[in-house]
Parts: structure tokens; sequence; C-alpha cells
């Protein structure tokens, strides 16, 4: 297997009418600089739109940022990652989530909420430690 396969496949996207995009440009110019592979979507994008794209690019991770209330649909992400056989796309989410949503966030599936001051390189190193458990994961489906 070459070196560039190795590499995390993230990607970073917001979902719902939240258009405040800074935290999650500086996310994704992170992770890549970092050495991770990462696709970047717009603000507003529509839960199906990122489905797709989490299956044709093949990501290990997606990575949503919520600085309003839009981490309240990521269940629906959820929901939908499993019925597309894409249960095992790690979901991160990032940003303002208050203590009883990070519960309900982390009951319904997401694997990590970073909340603001989260240093970038933990962020990177929670993605580059899970990768591995997520393609063995695929693998064995």
């Amino acid at each position: 297997m070459e070196a560039m396969d190795l590499r995390p496949k993230v990607l970073v996207t917001k979902i719902g009418l939240d258009g405040h995009d800074r935290g999650s440009r500086v996310v994704a110019a992170a992770l890549r600089d970092a050495g991770m592979e990462v696709i970047y979507t717009p603000p507003w994008q529509r839960i199906e739109t990122v489905v797709k794209l989490a299956l044709e690019e093949d990501v290990d991770v997606i990575g949503v940022s919520s600085l309003a209330t839009d981490h309240l649909i990521v269940p629906k992400l959820l929901d939908a990652l499993r019925a597309a056989d894409l249960a095992e796309v790690a979901v991160i989410v990032g940003g303002i989530v208050p203590d009883e949503d990070e519960r309900m966030l982390l009951e319904s599936g997401v694997a990590k909420v970073f909340h603001p001051g989260a240093s970038l390189e933990s962020i990177a190193g929670y993605v580059r430690a899970i990768t591995p458990r997520i393609r063995a994961a695929r693998t064995a489906a």
C-alpha cells in the first residue's frame, strides 16, 4: 500500500442554514497542513449532498462545523449515512454545542465533539488516531 493511501480522508462541511464558515475553513486548512486529504464544502449543504459526496470520495471522517444550532440535525445525517451503508464513517462536530446537546450527539453516534478552544493539533491527532479503526471496520463490512 502506498503512503498516500494511509492519509486520512476528511470531508469538512456545514449542513443546514448556518453560513459562518471561518472555523470550518481553519480546520480544513489545518488538517490539510497535517498531511490529510481534505474535501471542503461551502456552507448550506443538504444532508443528501453530504452523504453522496462521502460515498463518492470514500471518506473516513466527516467534520461538521456548527456555530448556530445546526448541530441538532446531525442525527439526521447519521441516519442517512447508515441508510447508505456508510455507518463506519466517523462524524465529528466542532463549534458551539451546549452540554445537553453534546450528550444527545454522542448518544446518536457522533464520534467526538470539539468545542471552541480545541487545538487544531488535537483535532488532527484524533482524526489520525481513529482512521485505522474506520478502515478496518470498512474492510470487515
